[in-house]
């Protein structure tokens, strides 16, 4: 089976990885759990958008999201949902 080649953002989180730049969250699970729930108390009435966002904050959701282990459209759900209910507060 051929390698698959990689963006230059995937081999930048490989390189870092590999050099041990990544480091363990002790709540990583606690966190997972949480946003989880957020995903699953939303699920049963999802609506697909379209969003425009910028490339950059694209790629720092993303890598925000492999540091707590789960996708990056789930954290994104979570962050609006807890918006939605109060939990978090916009500051510009």
């Amino acid at each position: 089976m051929p390698k698959k080649k990689l963006t230059n953002y995937e081999q930048q989180v490989l390189e870092a990885f590999e050099k041990g730049e990544f480091t363990v969250l002790d709540q990583a699970e606690d966190k997972k759990e949480r946003y989880q729930s957020y995903a699953h108390a939303t699920a049963a009435k999802n609506k697909s958008i379209s969003l425009r966002i910028s490339e950059r904050d694209l790629q720092q959701l993303k890598t925000k999201s492999l540091e707590v282990g789960i996708p990056y459209q789930t954290l994104l759900n979570a962050l609006i949902h807890q918006f939605n209910t109060g939990k978090i507060e916009l500051s510009l």
